[in-house]
């Protein structure tokens, strides 16, 4: 396992600017928040629970969770039949499945992150590539973390936290308590949380040598998209990431997270930065 980066950004949280935004339980007592009371009370119970156990758990929200979403299993069926049309039919509700099965881990790993203290997630993790980030922060150059919503999204930022300070970009959720209660978990352990919309703040803590982790990998359709070939169909694509570059100076380092198929825990890869990127072509960059 990789040591932790001996990096240290130039500035760091000020919550001041946050403080409308932190968790109050006061706040989240009316009866539309009680259903997402409970979630949280069995997730702090299943926080209790070793990983292999959770790993179980998981995998049978999942499939609960497959049970209670014909609409969503329509989409899922028509993305594998268009990303992997040599695959039998047989073979396509299998990764559906699978599918199912990682994104109940996801809900189920909130717990880890939210509860699970430095010393008991350090042993399920293995960090690759973390020379790749000091080599351009020795620079002075900034990093942006290039990475996307895989289910392991969550979970990744905490494991990551460990070894390397970043800051994250955030999308407002629905739910008022789960947001507000998500953000103040990951003000406590990221060097800042940006709202989406701030790409100002972002850039600011680019250039002081913050790493900064994003995802662009979403579809927003009063956003510049476009159309870049996925799997071979093309796909609207924010092209956001290559502005983002030019405007920092940053370089791009794909940046993965992996459940390690054994359930031993996860592998957090940092790759090289993209070369000849961002070029003068959006649509070449957001392929």
């Amino acid at each position: 396992m990789a040591g932790e980066l001996i990096c240290q950004p130039v500035t760091s949280r000020d919550m001041s600017k946050h403080k409308s935004d932190l968790f109050r339980a006061r706040d989240y007592l009316h009866p539309r928040f009680w259903a997402m009371w409970i979630f949280f009370g069995l997730l702090r119970l299943l926080a209790f629970l070793p990983y292999h156990s959770l790993l179980k758990v998981g995998k049978l929200f999942g499939h609960l969770l497959s049970l209670l979403s014909p609409a969503r299993k329509r989409i899922i069926d028509t993305n594998l039949a268009l990303c992997f049309p040599d695959l039998s039919q047989q073979q396509r509700l299998q990764l559906r499945q699978q599918s199912y099965h990682s994104l109940g881990i996801a809900f189920i790993e909130l717990a880890m992150c939210w509860w699970w203290k430095p010393e008991r997630l350090k042993p399920l993790v293995e960090v690759r590539g973390l020379e790749n980030v000091q080599h351009y922060l020795d620079k002075k150059q900034g990093v942006i973390l290039l990475s996307g919503h895989f289910t392991s999204l969550e979970i990744g930022g905490r494991l990551l936290a460990l070894f390397l300070p970043f800051q994250a970009m955030y999308r407002t959720q629905r739910n008022r308590l789960f947001d507000s209660y998500l953000f103040t978990r990951r003000s406590s352990y990221l060097v800042d949380v940006i709202s989406r919309k701030n790409t100002r703040r972002m850039i600011k803590g680019i250039k002081n040598l913050i790493p900064t982790w994003y995802a662009p990998d979403q579809d927003f359709k009063r956003e510049r998209n476009v159309f870049a070939p996925f799997f071979g169909v093309p796909t609207a694509t924010i092209s956001a990431s290559s502005r983002l570059a030019k405007s920092s100076g940053a370089a791009m380092l794909p940046f993965y997270t992996e459940r390690k198929a054994d359930g031993s825990g996860y592998l957090l890869q940092i790759l090289p930065a993209l070369e000849n990127f961002p070029s003068d072509n959006e649509l070449d960059d957001a392929t």
